[in-house]
């Protein structure tokens, strides 16, 4: 059961019209994020060098902000006239890079975060996470006689056992071995939701950010461009530069000729539900996503193949039409037929896309 703070009308957690700095390029500009229910886990996402890091600083109370307010349970922690320092924030902030103490070994580095907070509504064993992370056998090592990917995951259980009411991760797979990433992440997700843990997370990886979060903001350009669930901002991207970012279709030109269709050159009509309404006559960019168009290779319509990609469970073929637009398709990799590039591949007609994402 999720906790909600809307008793007394307070957020969990509230960044308002916030900027925050790192260089005159790595700057985010009025920033605003409500979390209202503790547990939730929220990703940022966003090209790396965007300024999400300075985002996690400025919450932990290790950089300080200029304009705006962030608040936790009600308590300003950081405005323009006020700032509390990390230590009295109960944030636990797990690094990108090694910030390990190198004095310390694996178990103790561990243990030092249980120190931070004895008043807690869950409590966990260093055990415990050195099995769940697998850490096994690390524990009398040091630092510096550990992979960067395991050094990360003492960080990430050093923060976990700090019992923060805030849990901030900067990147926490980006150096994990991808045999040991899809667990990791399954764990870690398990272990957030079932200890009610409030986590921001920023990755530049959006499959990764999908899987994890309750909901993403993707940041572009110094601004929150689109805060949504993962399955609205993948399906009802909201601006040409959030589709670009995500790189998981491409826009084609087309023509409004009813409320419930366009007409392409090439495709023909294609029906469907407008995520926005267009006068008839509209000429709109449609969103064409790899899941979005179905083969049938007796279909009149055969495009030519320029690229494919094996992904283990599918394929996503590159198709070129005769006005050269490149339009990806997911096709199962146990599909009969395994086309091969320059052959002839069948789109099925009529075409119909569920919701017809258009600028």
């Amino acid at each position: 059961m999720r906790l909600y703070y809307s008793q007394m009308s307070i957020n969990f957690l509230e960044i308002k019209n916030t900027t925050f700095v790192a260089s005159k390029l790595n700057k985010v500009l009025d920033f605003n994020l409500t979390i209202k229910n503790e547990g939730d886990i929220i990703c940022l996402l966003g090209p790396s060098g965007i300024g999400k890091t300075t985002i996690l600083r400025s919450i932990a109370g290790l950089q300080k902000i200029s304009k705006g307010s962030i608040a936790l349970k009600g308590k300003t922690l950081s405005s323009e006239t006020k700032h509390i320092e990390p230590e009295k924030r109960n944030i636990a902030l797990s690094f990108q890079d090694n910030s390990l103490f190198p004095h310390y070994s694996i178990l103790d580095n561990i243990n030092f975060g249980a120190k931070r907070n004895r008043n807690s509504k869950y409590n966990f064993d260093a055990r415990e996470l050195i099995k769940v992370l697998h850490l096994e056998g690390l524990e009398n090592k040091f630092p510096h006689q550990i992979s960067a990917g395991e050094a990360q995951r003492v960080s990430l259980a050093r923060s976990l056992i700090s019992k923060p009411d805030l849990l901030l991760l900067d990147e926490p797979f980006s150096n994990i071995d991808e045999s040991l990433k899809v667990e990791l992440q399954l764990n870690i997700k398990k272990i957030l939701k079932d200890k009610k843990i409030t986590t921001i997370m920023v990755t530049h990886d959006s499959y990764e950010a999908f899987y994890m979060a309750d909901y993403c903001g993707v940041i572009l350009s110094q601004t929150m461009k689109q805060y949504d669930s993962p399955y609205n901002i993948y399906h009802y991207p909201n601006s040409i530069e959030v589709v670009k970012f995500l790189n998981r279709g491409i826009l084609v030109d087309a023509k409004v000729i009813d409320d419930k269709s366009v007409e392409h050159k090439c495709l023909g009509t294609i029906k469907g539900n407008f995520v926005k309404k267009y006068p008839k006559g509209t000429l709109v960019k449609l969103l064409v996503q790899p899941d979005d168009l179905e083969h049938d290779d007796r279909s009149k319509l055969q495009l030519e193949i320029t690229d494919r990609k094996f992904r283990g469970t599918n394929f996503i073929y590159t198709l070129k039409t005769k006005n050269n637009d490149l339009i990806p398709v997911f096709v199962h990799s146990h599909h009969i037929h395994q086309h091969e590039v320059e052959e002839k591949f069948g789109i099925k007609i009529p075409i119909y896309i569920d919701h017809l994402v258009c600028f």
